[in-house]
């Protein structure tokens, strides 16, 4: 795992300008984010929050409109993108519309989600990090058919009131959760680690460098 933080640049707040606050890619809630701030000690004010979407989830990082990004598991496909050390852990769920057979659930299985369709990999999102989203199959074996097409969050929310269809997700999603929609825990599937990602070839500037490793050793508490 490459470190951001062995540079020795100089910061850019030694001349007494302050830094330009972090552009931290979110998708979906920012509560997720807001807590690793949080915890690494740092004022919600040195971060903004932009969004980046699914389909395409690295193009703002390449494009320059982003310093770092929320990675959840690590995109070894994706060899230009560097992640630290895990940062956080978010919970698995299953969406469904509010009429669902699993909505009213205190937790779900990921087993009983194999009763339902769920949906194909978005856009350029990476192969193998969606298998882990979306697991291709129960641990029992059992198949999850993944049948719908993935694009934004809205077009997904209204598949999901209208179908009995299910997407297996993050419990960090409740924070954002469409009218009619519900986010019930999967008790049987473990966390997915968070981490913080970034371009490789790129040297973080020191403020950056020093948040993520603010957030790996709180992580690590």
């Amino acid at each position: 795992m490459p470190s951001p933080h062995t540079s020795t640049s100089k910061s850019p707040g030694a001349t007494g300008t302050p830094p330009r606050p972090i552009r931290l890619g979110i998708h979906g809630s920012p509560r997720l984010a807001s807590r690793i701030v949080t915890a690494a000690g740092h004022p919600q004010t040195s971060v903004e929050y932009v969004p980046y979407e699914v389909t395409k989830p690295f193009d703002p990082l390449r494009a320059g409109h982003l310093d770092i990004m929320i990675v959840k598991y690590d995109p070894e496909e994706e060899p230009d993108i560097a992640v630290s050390a895990p940062v956080g852990f978010d919970g698995r769920a299953v969406l469904v519309g509010a009429h669902h057979p699993l909505a009213d659930r205190a937790t779900v299985s990921i087993e009983e989600a194999a009763d339902y369709e769920g949906f194909l990999r978005p856009g350029d999102f990476p192969p193998g990090v969606w298998d882990l989203v979306v697991p291709p199959r129960t641990p029992q074996g059992r198949t999850i058919r993944r049948v719908h097409p993935m694009t934004t969050l809205t077009a997904m929310a209204d598949l999901l009131r209208t179908t009995s269809a299910i997407h297996v997700s993050f419990q960090s999603l409740d924070a954002v959760a469409p009218p009619g929609i519900r986010v019930v825990p999967i008790h049987d599937l473990p966390p997915s680690p968070v981490a913080l990602g970034w371009l490789r070839n790129t040297e973080l500037p020191e403020h950056i460098r020093q948040f993520v490793a603010d957030a790996e050793r709180a992580a690590r508490r």
